[in-house]
């Protein structure tokens, strides 16, 4: 009787080692705001991340609010200059980088000057990352994109993998810039996978990785290695202008 008390006393603290707690985003956000590298692991994070800090930003600018102000522009930019790391983290609201607000007429964006990491993560709704700007190495390996996602013209300047993602909804990368290699080995996505227009400068692997709806990689350029083995696309191909080291895709494929 008493090692099965021993047992299950062992059990319960070991599961209560390995449970996930409560971060509430308000608290990630202000420690952001303070310049603290926020640095989680194994936790469900309530609430909206918004790494633009619209709501902050916008009682400081004009109500109304011209193309001519603002250098041209009316895109409001947002430096995080801490490292930023999640491990094994559930997001049950938006993760935004990314806000075009309407009503203002602003659109804001979230801007990495350091290490970026969401590893082993869920994103349960909107992930955003459209126009955001990767300045070192960042890691969105074995993470589960249940929502809409989008990193349309993001630039990854250092070292950034994608190896065993999910993406349940439509992702797009059209216009993202890769400046070193990316790898999406083994990874999934269950809906149209959009590449139109992307620039891989260092290769990209896509070994092993299901498309399982279409796969559009139109005027995609790519430079170095471009590893498709084991790849399927279980509906169409639009390669229309692609090049893949000045050739081809087509031609690429007849050469392998």
């Amino acid at each position: 009787m008493k090692n099965i008390v021993t047992i299950i006393a062992l059990i319960f603290s070991i599961s209560t080692a390995f449970a996930q707690k409560t971060v509430n985003a308000s608290d990630i956000m202000r420690d952001v705001k303070d310049g603290k590298a926020i640095e989680i692991s194994n936790a469900t994070i309530k609430g909206v991340l918004d790494f633009t800090f619209m709501n902050e930003a916008l009682p400081k600018l004009p109500k109304r609010k011209s193309w001519w102000n603002n250098g041209g522009t009316n895109t409001i930019e947002k430096q995080i200059t801490d490292k930023v790391s999640f491990i094994n983290c559930v997001f049950r609201d938006d993760v935004l980088a990314y806000i075009p607000d309407e009503k203002s007429g602003y659109t804001f964006v979230a801007n990495f000057e350091d290490i970026v990491t969401f590893k082993d993560c869920t994103f349960e709704e909107k992930a955003m990352f459209k126009y955001s700007d990767f300045e070192r190495n960042a890691n969105f390996s074995n993470t589960k994109f249940k929502g809409d996602s989008t990193f349309k013209y993001a630039k990854f300047n250092r070292d950034i993998t994608f190896q065993n993602t999910l993406f349940k909804e439509p992702a797009t990368f059209k216009y993202a810039k890769f400046n070193r290699f990316v790898s999406f080995k083994n990874s999934v996505f269950n809906e149209s996978a959009i590449f139109k227009y992307t620039e891989f400068k260092d290769g990209v692997s896509f070994r092993n990785v299901k498309f399982e709806e279409d796969l559009n990689i139109k005027y995609t350029k790519v430079s170095g290695e471009f590893d498709i083995t084991g790849m399927e696309v279980a509906f169409d191909i639009d390669s229309k202008y692609t090049k893949i080291n000045g050739k081809s895709f087509n031609k690429y494929l007849l050469k392998k």
